[in-house]
């Protein structure tokens, strides 16, 4: 299956001037009325956003460190909580608390100090949120939850705002299971834990879909650009018009720190671009940043799941358009957007993730977590050109 060249050329010119109007510092980008200006850019007369004291659980690991930058760019006075293993070098300037939140007193170093903000980034067991309410408590004047569009249960919805229907949640008083099918279900416990811990007058939930960009260690998305910059013919999956959705770490990050400095409260679905994109943008998107020769053969899902092929993790980003799955990529968050959730031009985010990635120790690039082996793909490519008869 081919993507007509002119038709590509026209949507992804409009996707890209999308991205480029809500660019950080455009102006009147993607604002809510009564929301003050959502970035601080001294050379265009932006107002400094009042200085905060920001705790950060967590910190040093994927969206942790942009929000540390983020933040101390633009003058709140940080402290960070965690066990003090992941990156423990970054950030040395910045106090820190250590505690490891699977112990009975791993919250205990939270029980002094008053913080404007506390961004809650990694945790999936609702037992964490409850030990950090209860050692926080009334000292918060705002709880950021990163949760996950993983908590809704039904994915053939198209469109689905923040009130879909949600896994039944886990129970807190039962041993935390960590295993891959109870992770929509705990981040939902762990949404309504916040909101019991720390009241729903001062609760931001953060859905986020697939995070990218660099210091992505799952390489979900980064298979995709280093595939692309090595060139050939590449398997693509499914049809060109399968819609994807994903969100560069730096966007989220920064916007959580911006939900802190505006006090916006309530539940968002955090993932993008703005406009609606499908797999072929992303992929000729991704290849426009390199000078590659790559050329993408469209293989449908019916041949990919009946040669093993499976979409997310042999096939990252992706999963078909269709049933079950309809609307896993075509999530609703124009609240969101109207928070001011702003996204970057695709490019930056390709070329920022595929430098990263050539900067990665030699064993780390060679043993991809996600995306299909060289064998794999060109046996799979083989066998649906035998099927095509070319």
């Amino acid at each position: 299956m081919t993507l007509d060249r002119r038709t590509f050329l026209k949507t992804s010119a409009v996707i890209g001037g999308a991205m480029t109007v809500g660019l950080p510092g455009a102006a009147g980008a993607f604002t809510a009325d009564g929301v003050r200006p959502l970035v601080y850019r001294p050379e265009t007369g932006d107002a400094q956003p009042k200085p905060l004291r920001i705790l950060i659980l967590g910190g040093t690991g994927f969206i942790g460190p942009q929000q540390v930058e983020y933040a101390l760019a633009r003058k709140h006075k940080l402290t960070l909580f965690n066990r003090g293993k992941t990156n423990a070098g970054l950030f040395p300037n910045v106090p820190r608390l250590l505690g490891d939140r699977n112990e009975p007193t791993g919250h205990d170093a939270l029980k002094k100090g008053t913080w404007d903000v506390v961004i809650d980034n990694p945790t999936t067991n609702p037992m964490w949120v409850r030990g950090a309410g209860e050692a926080l408590k009334g000292r918060v004047g705002q709880y950021i939850f990163v949760s996950t569009i993983s908590v809704f249960s039904d994915n053939s919805i198209v469109g689905m705002d923040e009130n879909g229907p949600l896994h039944t949640p886990t129970n807190i008083d039962a041993p935390f299971d960590r295993n891959a099918q109870f992770y929509g279900p705990n981040k939902v416990r762990s949404e309504i834990e916040a909101k019991a811990q720390f009241g729903e007058d001062k609760v931001t939930i953060v859905r986020p879909g697939l995070i990218v960009g660099p210091g992505d260690l799952s390489d979900r998305f980064s298979y995709w650009p280093v595939r692309i910059d090595k060139g050939g013919e590449i398997l693509a999956p499914g049809t060109p018009t399968d819609a994807v959705q994903y969100v560069d770490v730096h966007d989220l990050a920064e916007w959580i720190v911006r939900c802190g400095e505006n006090h916006t409260l309530g539940t968002f679905n955090a993932t993008g671009p703005k406009t609606a994109t499908n797999i072929a943008e992303m992929l000729y998107g991704i290849k426009a940043v390199t000078t590659s020769d790559a050329r993408f053969t469209w293989v449908p899902a019916d041949f990919l799941a009946a040669n093993q092929v499976r979409p997310w993790s042999d096939m990252p980003v992706w999963v078909p358009s269709t049933g079950r799955t309809a609307g896993f990529a075509a999530v609703n968050c124009q609240k969101a957007y109207a928070a001011g959730l702003t996204f970057r031009p695709l490019a930056d985010t390709a070329k920022s993730t595929l430098d990263w990635y050539k900067t990665r120790p030699a064993a780390e690039q060679e043993k991809a977590r996600a995306g299909l082996a060289p064998e794999k793909e060109k046996a799979v490519l083989a066998l649906w050109h035998a099927k095509a008869g070319r």
